[in-house]
């Protein structure tokens, strides 16, 4: 099944240590800098890289995907992109490399030869992306609902960055007004699996996170937001979900944004 030729199982992180130290047999390694962020972590839309890509992995528009990452956010952020380019069949491991590691599943350093495909995408659906301007004009707005997707010290002004880094000059931390915080991490089991739907349910609707709502998703670069986009609509099925990718890395640097501490 792991080495079915209509299967890509990709690893994706940061860098590639965790995948030379031993990776789930079949996955290949594709680095989310390279595939999704430009150099400053704004998304990039490159239609030539992707095709690339995708060609050079064996993928083709039939192709299931399989995406899972040390950190859960990674895959995510990479279905929400493939999402949007149009590729249709894309999941993500359930647990990722935890509980697969957890379990005492096969790992192995075995690089595996690829067969290169012709990959034309389609044209990228931006239904599932918002943009600065929408986010501003939906504050305050009573049919949507911002959700901060970032740790607590981010939402109230301590960090402007996760790794508890303070803002530096030309930049500002805090929250956009009004936004709700449920951290993205919350939606999962202390096995790295997703809760249960009456969970997820129960965490997002007592913030007054509903199906009838706008839901726009949020964090630093859109990754972590990216988790939370999936849950609420592909777990919980909400239909208005849509993941503002420029983040916190694009709000929290413009000079007249308004911010909430």
């Amino acid at each position: 099944m792991l080495s079915s030729p209509n299967l890509r199982i990709i690893e994706i992180d940061l860098d590639h240590t965790s995948y030379q130290s031993g990776h789930i047999p079949s996955a290949i390694f594709w680095s989310r800098l390279n595939t999704t962020n430009e150099s400053d972590f704004r998304v990039q839309f490159d239609r030539l890289k992707l095709e690339h890509l995708m060609g050079k992995s064996g993928i083709t528009k039939d192709t299931t995907i399989v995406i899972y990452s040390g950190s859960f956010a990674g895959a995510s952020f990479l279905f929400w992109y493939l999402k949007i380019w149009g590729h249709e069949d894309v999941k993500i491991l359930n647990g990722s490399r935890q509980k697969w590691m957890a379990e005492g599943r096969e790992l192995t350093v075995e690089i595996p030869k690829i067969t290169a495909s012709t990959y034309t995408a389609s044209e990228p659906n931006f239904n599932w992306r918002v943009s600065l301007v929408e986010v501003q004009k939906a504050i305050n707005h009573s049919q949507y609902v911002l959700v901060d997707a970032r740790t607590v010290q981010e939402y109230n002004g301590e960090w402007f960055w996760f790794t508890d880094q303070p803002a530096q000059e030309g930049e500002r931390s805090g929250h956009i007004p009004g936004a709700v915080h449920i951290g993205f991490e919350l939606a999962l089991n202390d096995d790295a699996t997703f809760k249960s739907r009456e969970e997820l349910s129960l965490l997002y609707s007592s913030k007054g996170v509903t199906s009838e709502k706008e839901i726009i998703t949020y964090c630093t670069v859109g990754a972590r937001s990216s988790f939370t986009w999936f849950v609420l609509k592909y777990l919980l099925g909400y239909p208005h979900v849509r993941n503002y990718d420029g983040s916190w890395n694009e709000w929290g640097r413009l000079p007249n944004s308004a911010i909430e501490i």
